[in-house]
């Protein structure tokens, strides 16, 4: 049978052998009827806390975080909308849209005019966070687990801050969405390594769909509710990447009613892990560079086999990508096991660690193969990863018994190994 994988803007066709694959896709419901009504109706009706529009005064500034262009984020839908809402009280002159890049590159003018569109470019300001810019940055103080917390300054400085993000379940963070688009989204380099470094990372419940217990997110929950954050906006979407729902309010009940209904939708569960499970990493914009495709692996490596075979197809247009250390550190360990080794001792001194920390530990349980169309076979070799031109014969090897479990919108499905109930 044929199954259509996410990748890049076009997908990717791949035969698998009916009788011993399953396919595992998300329960998504109907969209809304009208993605831009229901963003209003959650600014108007949030889920905790006051409408928007009660908690804005003449002559205040306002920032509002969004999610940079490695997201799937409806801002021509979510910024037009809040503006709206501000109509009337607030000058757009004293409004500015931060993109919430973390670590991540600056969004390029040709990115931001795909991101916003002209008519937001012409009304209001929008400026890149750059986590490395001491200048643009304000020291807050230790917050959460001892956490040193340095944060964009014109966040800080605004009247009213709203955060603007989408859920979906994060494979370390538990979900995306609500405060992180504060910490790591807005934060300095130090915060967000320390957020990220070797002991939460590998804390048993820094997983998949898990909020509370979480280190991750019990951080940076922390430091966005003492920080403040006047309105909180989620929403859920869909695998055409259109509006299922909308949530609106305080930042932290607003993100465990978005979090419930993510995870109702991507969260599954299966009986036995499979031998080979081929996935992707969502399609573009989520699969543009190595970097974000772990999170594809990642998916699939709840549900295979010690020793068994992940498959990732993700067309990475942006390479590893070229800025930031992420290459060199992968490729500079001899082995999967010396990599892991020199995250353990390091624990937080390279920004990209957290993704080559959970990229050797998946090397560790399973072979790994990649199915690109922008890095070559020894670029992927670098990484300790395998290339494949031909994903259906590389599933063939291994072997006419072999289970397979397919994954086509990669991390927004989150498949999970049913424990069996005790004795």
């Amino acid at each position: 049978m044929e199954v259509e994988f996410a990748y890049g803007t076009t997908g990717l066709r791949v035969d698998l052998p009916e009788d011993r694959t399953d396919v595992i896709v998300p329960a998504y419901p109907p969209p809304a009827p009208d993605g831009r009504a229901e963003v209003v109706a959650a600014l108007r009706r949030p889920v905790s806390g006051p409408p928007l529009r009660q908690l804005v005064r003449p002559g205040q500034t306002v920032a509002i975080a969004v999610c940079d262009g490695t997201r799937p984020q409806p801002r021509r839908t979510v910024v037009p909308a809040i503006l709206e809402e501000l109509e009337g009280t607030v000058r757009l002159d004293d409004v500015v849209v931060l993109v919430a890049t973390g670590t991540h590159r600056a969004n390029t003018d040709e990115e931001l005019r795909q991101m916003f569109g002209d008519d937001i470019l012409g009304a209001v300001r929008v400026v890149n966070h750059d986590a490395r810019d001491p200048a643009t940055l304000t020291w807050v103080g230790r917050l959460g687990r001892d956490v040193p917390v340095w944060l964009n300054s014109e966040w800080l400085s605004a009247d009213v801050r709203i955060t603007t993000g989408f859920v979906e379940p994060h494979f370390f963070a538990g979900f995306s969405g609500g405060p992180k688009l504060v910490a790591p989204g807005l934060a300095g380099l130090e915060t967000t390594l320390t957020l990220h470094d070797a002991s939460r990372i590998g804390h048993p419940d820094a997983r998949w769909g898990v909020i509370d217990g979480n280190p991750v997110q019990d951080d940076v929950r922390a430091i966005a509710a003492a920080t403040g954050v006047t309105f909180a906006l989620d929403v859920v979407l869909d695998g055409a990447q259109r509006i299922v729902s909308a949530f609106g309010g305080d930042v932290l009940p607003m993100h465990a009613a978005a979090c419930a209904k993510a995870g109702a939708i991507a969260m599954c569960p299966v009986e036995q892990p499979f031998d080979v499970v081929v996935t992707s990493n969502g399609g573009f914009p989520l699969d543009q560079n190595l970097y974000q495709s772990v999170k594809g692996m990642s998916a699939a490596a709840q549900v295979v086999k010690p020793g068994g075979m992940i498959v990732c197809v993700a067309e990475c247009r942006d390479g590893f990508p070229a800025h930031g250390p992420y290459r060199a550190e992968l490729a500079a360990a001899p082995s999967v096991q010396a990599l892991l080794g020199t995250i353990v001792r390091r624990q937080r001194t390279v920004a990209d660690q957290w993704q080559i920390q959970v990229l050797a530990s998946i090397m560790a349980r399973a072979r790994v193969v990649v199915s690109t169309s922008y890095l070559s076979d020894a670029q992927l070799a670098e990484a300790h990863l395998e290339q494949t031109h031909d994903v259906s014969r590389t599933v063939g090897e291994a072997g006419r018994q072999a289970r397979i479990c397919a994954l086509p919108h990669g991390p927004m499905t989150v498949p999970y190994v049913l424990r069996p109930a005790p004795a």
